[in-house]
């Protein structure tokens, strides 16, 4: 579904991706971990097209998307959703305009059709009655789930998280897990989260990869994850090499 091999990405003198090589199966939530400024967002950059790396391959459903025009990549994300970090909404649009937007852009459906692809979207995630709102009348969470709304909007093979949880209080961020977690149970589509949350996503994920150093430096499951001797990931998730890890 999504296979990166031998990808370089350099700013200036500094080496943000450092040869990066994975491969995530379909169907599957693999989440990306690493410390702030660890080069995660950039990767996700690099996954939806957004920069080009300076060398390697991206493939996405098997079309590598390095080389490929504006237009041909406006073809490939016909069939990825993306939740960015802050929502990214419309502040002059309604809730209901802003998940319709990208069915408008890319689908020739009469408004009946859109209105009903809205309704199914914002049902699944609890605020079709706050469809007439404007995204300041919402708050950080409803915001994340109307991004979120959006993402499935076109029915997409893959989604991406930026950040999901970022700036959320611990109930809200648990509500946006849960939401993630019965999305993904109903169509079971390839989620890929880019986070530095060492809890509650990795409740959710089938395989974890460790951003350090502009490699991949450690991946598996959050079982493996328990009992790992890597020291690395170990200070990650407890502050030290010796303590206990536990994942919510």
């Amino acid at each position: 579904m999504i296979v990166l091999e031998d990808v370089h990405k350099t700013y200036g003198r500094q080496k943000v991706l450092d040869g990066i090589s994975f491969r995530i199966r379909e169907g599957s939530v693999t989440t990306v971990i690493g410390t702030s400024g660890s080069g995660k967002s950039v990767l996700l950059r690099q996954m939806i097209g957004l920069e080009k790396p300076d060398s390697g391959t991206i493939l996405i459903k098997g079309e590598n998307i390095v080389n490929l025009s504006s237009r041909e990549l406006n073809r490939i994300r016909r069939h990825i959703g993306v939740l960015f970090q802050e929502g990214a909404l419309f502040d002059s649009l309604t809730v209901k305009e802003n998940v319709a937007f990208p069915v408008r852009e890319h689908l020739k459906l009469t408004e009946k059709q859109v209105q009903e692809i809205v309704d199914v979207r914002l049902t699944q995630v609890g605020l079709r009655e706050h469809q007439d709102k404007l995204p300041a009348e919402l708050s950080g969470g409803m915001r994340k789930r109307v991004g979120l709304a959006r993402a499935l909007a076109l029915d997409p093979a893959i989604v991406f998280f930026d950040e999901p949880t970022t700036g959320l209080d611990p109930i809200t961020r648990d509500v946006i897990y849960r939401l993630i977690e019965k999305t993904h149970a109903e169509d079971s589509r390839t989620y890929v989260l880019v986070s530095h949350d060492v809890g509650g996503v990795l409740r959710i994920s089938d395989e974890v990869m460790m951003l350090r150093d502009g490699k991949i430096g450690w991946s598996g499951t959050p079982d493996e994850i328990r009992s790992t001797s890597d020291e690395a990931v170990r200070q990650f998730f407890t502050g030290s090499v010796n303590g206990p890890i536990r994942i919510e």
